[in-house]
């Protein structure tokens, strides 16, 4: 059976990774399975439309401009009034789009988060990411990892199990072509899911993933075994002001959000990788979340930040607990 054409990519990337890597053969082995389940239709009602949405857009130019190394991921190409609504229509059906911008074909797509800025404060501290591959753990619609193809990366691969990201990717993917000559990839999976003990990656982010972890030890040791000897872990989350010892666990929500467990201080947070056998840990950045980062939007119609923050005290949230506040934690796994 012919494999789709946004399968058959990834299929040929870790063909072509395993023919000098053999650990990844057992992975290879289990993609089958692993976008069989993360794109079952009865994971979530909407799944059908959504991949409907991308399957209808329209064919376009083979001439465009394509920009992975501006803040905005854009995709210049001439489209008539009809093709941009079109476009326009099916895009919208994929919404809420919460990690961004996008320009697609003039078209633009204004997230809930200004995730440009996240990118700015991370780029100064990374290894250069050329030749580089890279581990996107949790990446949402993919805007990082275009990012990170921009900067030169020979391999990208976003993990995220919602479906929904996984065809708003698709859908950027149907703009950008293969003008990335193809080292952008997405997997329907979570960390769980790589198998153990990998060791393959040079690069690998987790940006908004710790704090929805009841064991965030667990999750630190796998990225870390992720991770090749001496590659570079890139660790952005929640965090509260303290000591090494300061650790906050909230309620049942967490600025109206479910399922957020652990809040150390960067201090706290560093002990931790420092645990976890990781090496040369330093906060590269630590800063409250403003409502200019995070809002809604055209294409995020939902509430955001403003509404999750006590209108009395925005440095509070209306819970009562401490306003969002986020570190960025840079760290290497040991070489040989």
């Amino acid at each position: 059976m012919a494999l789709p054409d946004d399968h058959r990519g990834l299929y040929q990337a870790f063909l072509d990774l395993a023919a000098d890597n053999e650990a990844l053969l057992p992975w290879l082995a289990r993609l089958p399975a692993q976008l069989a389940t993360g794109l079952d239709k009865k994971r979530h009602g909407d799944l059908s439309a959504w991949e409907k949405a991308v399957k209808k857009l329209p064919a376009l130019p083979e001439a465009r401009q394509v920009a992975l190394d501006a803040d905005t991921v854009s995709v210049e190409m001439a489209l008539d009034e009809s093709q941009r609504r079109q476009c326009f229509n099916l895009l919208k059906k994929l919404a809420p789009w919460r990690k961004g911008p996008f320009n697609l074909g003039g078209i633009e797509i204004d997230t809930e988060w200004r995730s440009d800025w996240k990118w700015q404060r991370v780029a100064p501290h990374l290894s250069d990411l050329r030749y580089r591959k890279v581990l996107d753990v949790g990446g949402g619609s993919g805007y990082h990892a275009w990012r990170m193809a921009g900067a030169g990366a020979a391999f990208v691969l976003v993990i995220d199990p919602s479906p929904r990201f996984y065809w708003q990717f698709q859908a950027v993917r149907h703009f950008v072509g293969d003008a990335d000559g193809h080292r952008t990839h997405f997997l329907p999976v979570g960390i769980e899911d790589v198998p153990e003990n990998l060791g393959f990656f040079d690069t690998v982010f987790s940006m908004g993933v710790l704090y929805h972890r009841a064991s965030p030890f667990e999750h630190l040791n796998q990225l870390k075994a992720a991770l090749a000897p001496g590659g570079e872990l890139v660790l952005e989350t929640l965090v509260v002001e303290g000591d090494e010892q300061t650790v906050f666990v909230p309620g049942e929500r967490y600025a109206a959000m479910p399922n957020v467990y652990f809040l150390p201080s960067s201090k706290a947070l560093c002990h931790w990788l420092t645990r976890c056998g990781f090496e040369n840990v330093r906060v590269v950045d630590e800063a409250p979340t403003t409502l200019s980062e995070q809002r809604s939007t055209e294409w995020m119609t939902y509430q955001s930040l403003a509404d999750f923050l006590d209108p009395e005290d925005p440095t509070r949230t209306i819970e009562g607990y401490p306003a969002p506040r986020r570190a960025i934690v840079v760290a290497n796994k040991p070489g040989n």
